[in-house]
C-alpha cells in the first residue's frame, strides 16, 4: 500500500467533510478526536514483528498508540482524546481512548464500534463507516464530558485528518 492507495480510500474531498464532521463534533463536548489513516505499517515495525516475535496484533496496536502519543491526544487537558487509527494494508482498525473517557466505557463496546466500521470499509462505504463511528465516539463523549451551559470550548488539537503514506 501507498499514498495512492490512502488517496483511493480517503479523497481529500472525503477528508475535508471528515473534518468538518470533526468540528462540529468538537462544540458538543470537551474531547478531541483525529482520524489516522495509514498505507501499511513502517518496516520497523514488521521487523519487530520478525525479531522480538510479536504478534501482528500487538505490533498493529503499538503503531496505534505511538501514534496516539506523537499526535499529542494523550495531551488534553481532560485526557479525553480519541483516536480511530486504520492501517490500510493490514486492514486493522484501532480505536485509541485516553483514560478520562476509556474509564467509562467497556472494551466491548470500543469492539462493537470497531466491528461495524469494519464492515463498512470492507464493503467500501469509507466515509458512511467513518461518519457512523464518529458519531457513535461522539455520542460518548457528549455523555461523559459534554460542555457546559454557556461554557466556550477551546479546540486543543488539529481537527484535520492525517493521511500516512
Amino acid at each position: 500500500m501507498d499514498a495512492s492507495d490512502c488517496r483511493q480510500a480517503l479523497p481529500s474531498d472525503l477528508a475535508q467533510r471528515l473534518m468538518q464532521r470533526i468540528t462540529a463534533s468538537e462544540q458538543r463536548h470537551s474531547g478531541e478526536v483525529r482520524i489516522c489513516v495509514e498505507a501499511g505499517l513502517p518496516f520497523s515495525y514488521l521487523w519487530r514483528h520478525v525479531w522480538h516475535k510479536k504478534s501482528m496484533r500487538a505490533i498493529m496496536r503499538e503503531r496505534a498508540l505511538m501514534m496516539f502519543g506523537k499526535l499529542r491526544i494523550w495531551d488534553t487537558e481532560s485526557n479525553n482524546g480519541v483516536l480511530i487509527y486504520l492501517l490500510l494494508a493490514e486492514h486493522d482498525i484501532e480505536l485509541v481512548a485516553d483514560r478520562g473517557l476509556n474509564q467509562h466505557v467497556p472494551h466491548e463496546e470500543w469492539q462493537s464500534i470497531v466491528k461495524r466500521l469494519g464492515s463498512a470499509l470492507r464493503e467500501k462505504r469509507f466515509e458512511d463507516g467513518l461518519t457512523q463511528s464518529l458519531e457513535e465516539i461522539s455520542a460518548l463523549l457528549v455523555q461523559y464530558h459534554p460542555l457546559a451551559e454557556g461554557e466556550t470550548r477551546r479546540n486543543e488539537l488539529a481537527n484535520t485528518v492525517v493521511i500516512l503514506a
